[in-house]
C-alpha cells in the first residue's frame, strides 16, 4: 500500500529510526489545570502556572521521547520555541470541553484551530479525542461518527498523518459517573472494541489509533483470556496504533503495554503514567524537576526498552501488504496532487 508524501514523512517523524513510537503527552488540559485551580483556591487555573509545568515536561522528556503531543492553549505558545527539530511535533484539535448530553457527549475543535493551522504551522500530525460509546444515543454517534470523518477528510486534503484517539466514557444511567480524563471504571471490553471496529472504517481516514486498554488497567494480568482480548482490538483496529495511558499507574500500564505489544501495537502515546508522580509535587518545583529526572526518565528508558523488544515497526504492519509501507513517485497521488512536483 503506498501512502502519500505528507503521510509518510510524518509518520517517519513521529517514530524512531525502527518504526517504533515511543510518544509523550503533553497535551492534557483538565488532569494538570484541575489540581492548579484547587491549589490557588480558584475556578480556573492561573494561565503561567499550567504552561510551566508543560514546558518542563518537553524539558526533560524530549530526549526519550520520539514525538511529543503539545496543545494550542499552553504547550505550543509558551515552549515551542524548546521543542527539539529532531522530534516530531503532533498537535492536538479537539477541545477539553465537550458538550454533555442526556445522550452522550459531543466533541469539538479548539476556537480557531484547524487541521490546515496544524498543517502550516509544521505539525507532523493532527491528534483529535473523540468520546465514544456504541450504545449512546443515535444522533449523538452519529455527529461523533461525522466529526471524525470530517477531520479524516481534512486530514487528507492537507496531506498530515491522523492520530485518533478514543476513549469510552458512563453515560448518564451508568453507575460509575465522572467527567474526569480517567480510565472509566467498570468499562465494557465489548464498548472498547466496538468504537475500535466503526472508527476502523474507511470512510474515517484514521491512520493511526491511540487506543485505551479495551479491560481496565488492574485486570491487565497476563492471562491468555486478557491477551485474546487485546489481539481482537489489534485486528479490529487494522492499521497501526500505540497505547495511551489513561491515568494508569507506571505497573499498571507496564502491563497494559505487554499485552499490547505482544497483540501487534506500535509503541504507546502516554503522559500520566510517565508524568502524573511527579505532578504530585505541585507547587514544588524543585521536587518536579528532580522527579522527572528520576522517575519519569527512567520508566521513559523502561517502556522504550519494553517497545525495542516487542513493538512492531509501524511500516510493517500488515495493514500495508508485504512490501511495508512506501511511496512511490509513480503512483496516482502523486501525478495527480503533486503534479507541481514532478514537473519540477
Amino acid at each position: 500500500m503506498n501512502l502519500t508524501p505528507g503521510k509518510l514523512w510524518g509518520l517517519r517523524r513521529m517514530a524512531d529510526s525502527n518504526g517504533i513510537f515511543k510518544m509523550t503527552a503533553v497535551d492534557q488540559r483538565p488532569p494538570i489545570k484541575a489540581p492548579i485551580a484547587q491549589y490557588f483556591g480558584q475556578m480556573e487555573a492561573p494561565w503561567e502556572q499550567v504552561a510551566r509545568f508543560k514546558d518542563l515536561l518537553i524539558q526533560t522528556l524530549q530526549d526519550q521521547s520520539t514525538a511529543m503531543l503539545l496543545d494550542p492553549h499552553y504547550a505550543i505558545p509558551h515552549s515551542i520555541d524548546i521543542l527539539s527539530p529532531k522530534k516530531g511535533l503532533i498537535v492536538t484539535l479537539e477541545d477539553s470541553l465537550f458538550q454533555e448530553t442526556s445522550g452522550g457527549r459531543l466533541s469539538r475543535d479548539i476556537d480557531d484551530w484547524s487541521v490546515s493551522k496544524i498543517k502550516r504551522m509544521g505539525g507532523d500530525a493532527v491528534k483529535v479525542l473523540a468520546w465514544y460509546r456504541p450504545d449512546a444515543s443515535d444522533n449523538v454517534n452519529q455527529a461523533q461518527q461525522d466529526y471524525v470523518k470530517r477531520i479524516g477528510e481534512e486530514c487528507a486534503k492537507y496531506d498530515i498523518p491522523f492520530l485518533f484517539e478514543l476513549l469510552v466514557y458512563p453515560l448518564a444511567v451508568d453507575e460509575f459517573q465522572t467527567k474526569e480524563y480517567i480510565e472509566m471504571k467498570g468499562k465494557k471490553a465489548d464498548d472498547v472494541l466496538g468504537s475500535v471496529e466503526e472508527f476502523a472504517k474507511p470512510d474515517y481516514g484514521v491512520d493511526v489509533f491511540k487506543l485505551e486498554s479495551p479491560v481496565n488497567a488492574v485486570d491487565a494480568d497476563g492471562s491468555a483470556d486478557i491477551q485474546a482480548t487485546f489481539d481482537e482490538m489489534g485486528r479490529l483496529a487494522g492499521r497501526p496504533w500505540v497505547m495511551l495511558s489513561a491515568g494508569a499507574g507506571k505497573p499498571e500500564f507496564r502491563k497494559v503495554l505487554e499485552h499490547a505489544f505482544t497483540a501487534g501495537a506500535s509503541g504507546f502515546l502516554a503522559g500520566r503514567a510517565i508524568w502524573l508522580d511527579a505532578f504530585k509535587a505541585y507547587p514544588d518545583w524543585d521536587t518536579i524537576r528532580a522527579s522527572l529526572n528520576n522517575g519519569a526518565v527512567n520508566y521513559m528508558a523502561d517502556i522504550s526498552a519494553l517497545a525495542d523488544q516487542k513493538a512492531l515497526n509501524w511500516a510493517k504492519h500488515s495493514y500495508f501488504g508485504k512490501e511495508g509501507a512506501r511511496f512511490t513517485p509513480a503512483s496516482a497521488c502523486f501525478r495527480e496532487d503533486y503534479a507541481d512536483l514532478g514537473s519540477a
